[in-house]
């Protein structure tokens, strides 16, 4: 489906841009978008506390994306509290 901000002609580019693209091509941009926010708001949260490590930055970036249930459970790092849990 074409978004309403993209011309047709251009549209047709973009889909014979993604044909012509080998599969691990699309998979790779695949990745790349989906990091680019991630980076986007660890940029932010470094932005707004210049002094918070860089470890603090990963896990309240994570926490925008995950709920809190599995950042306690995969990183021991309950996002209410902002802190660590045993």
């Amino acid at each position: 489906m074409r978004p309403a901000d993209t011309g047709p002609e251009v549209w047709k580019v973009f889909i014979e841009l993604q044909r012509q693209m080998a599969p691990g091509e699309k998979l790779r941009q695949v990745f790349d978008y989906s990091w680019m926010p991630f980076q986007m708001t660890q940029g932010a949260l470094r932005a707004e506390n210049p002094k918070m490590s860089e470890r603090e930055v990963f896990l309240r970036a994570a926490s925008r994306r995950l709920d809190a249930q599995t950042m306690i459970t995969v990183y021991g790092w309950d996002p209410a509290t902002e802190r660590h849990v045993p």
